[in-house]
């Protein structure tokens, strides 16, 4: 597994806690109105029929000056307007070292963050800046996107330039209803994932989406985007030094990186829509199938190019 070095110093200030909003809802409540960016899942409401990128709405609004129900720039969800009792909060507030990332997940959370905003940093240069947060809840949340139930799974909100993670997605749904691996890499490739999008939106990729679902689809090239970008961290991420010169993972195992191909085939829409009891249907594919998944995950991670990410050149995904 992951081992953190634990003389690194852990940068706590992108990393919150927004509590418990009281969940419920799903997506039929029309939460992520403003294009959040999510893992696929079942939400008990026939399968994937709701599996939508609903990023296309966000940036077709946003370039038509369309007004998207948020309640204008004043109501409008910032992580960095979280009471100061939730930004970090309790349940950072120990997770100072990479030896307090050694010994709890939560820590490991804030190390991982760490981790990608250093690489991406050195990776970018002048084209970088961190997300503006990586928001933990319970239940409900709202954002930029507008709001979010734990059925929603990760995502990436453009809009605020932010990260949700409902943690306990990865026991009652990712292993629970979808069959998935169990091991601390796979939180890891999520979180990597979802950073994966920050990186196409700084890089204006996300921008590129058209619209229309399907294998070769826009949508689904920007989601495989992410999984090569998440591959391309692993592949550095022993590599990487913070601000201070010391590297933060001193060791990452075979089994992590098995860990992360598992979830991504875990996550394909054709594993998903047989585990929701249909049948395969390309044409609906939002995020890709579970060998382009793994594909594109191990392009980063063998070749650790940033060009040999670029799915949107590729004839073919």
């Amino acid at each position: 597994m992951v081992r953190f070095n634990p003389k690194a110093r852990l940068d706590q200030s992108r990393v919150r806690d927004a509590g418990s909003g009281g969940g419920g809802g799903g997506l039929g409540g029309g939460g992520l109105g403003g294009g959040g960016m999510r893992l696929p899942i079942p939400t008990g409401r026939g399968g994937i029929g709701t599996l939508v990128i609903l990023v296309i709405l966000f940036l077709v609004a946003r370039c038509a000056g369309v007004d998207l129900g948020l309640g204008g720039a004043a109501q409008v969800y910032s992580p960095t307007r979280l009471s100061d009792a939730q930004e970090g909060g309790d349940r950072y507030a120990d997770c100072k070292t990479g030896e307090d990332a050694n010994n709890s997940q939560d820590c490991a959370r804030v190390a991982i963050e760490n981790s990608l905003t250093d690489y991406w940093d050195s990776e970018l240069g002048g084209k970088f800046r961190p997300e503006e947060a990586m928001v933990t809840f319970s239940g409900s949340v709202d954002t930029g996107c507008g709001a979010a139930t734990s059925n929603v799974g990760p995502f990436y909100c453009p809009s605020d330039e932010s990260i949700y993670l409902d943690t306990t997605f990865f026991d009652d749904v990712l292993e629970g209803q979808l069959g998935g691996p169990d091991g601390s890499f796979v939180e890891f490739y999520v979180l990597a994932h979802e950073y994966g999008h920050h990186i196409s939106n700084l890089l204006g990729f996300m921008g590129q989406v058209k619209g229309g679902t399907g294998p070769q689809s826009d949508g689904v090239r920007l989601e495989l985007q992410a999984d090569c970008y998440a591959g391309l961290w692993a592949n550095h991420a022993t590599k990487t030094e913070d601000a201070s010169g010391e590297v933060l993972i001193l060791d990452l195992t075979q089994q992590d990186i098995d860990e992360a191909i598992a979830a991504a085939k875990a996550v394909g829409d054709d594993y998903i829509q047989k585990r929701s009891g249909g049948r395969v249907n390309e044409e609906a594919w939002t995020h890709g199938s579970s060998e382009q998944r793994k594909k594109w995950f191990m392009v980063g991670y063998e070749q650790g190019s940033l060009d040999a990410c670029d799915t949107f050149s590729a004839d073919r995904v």
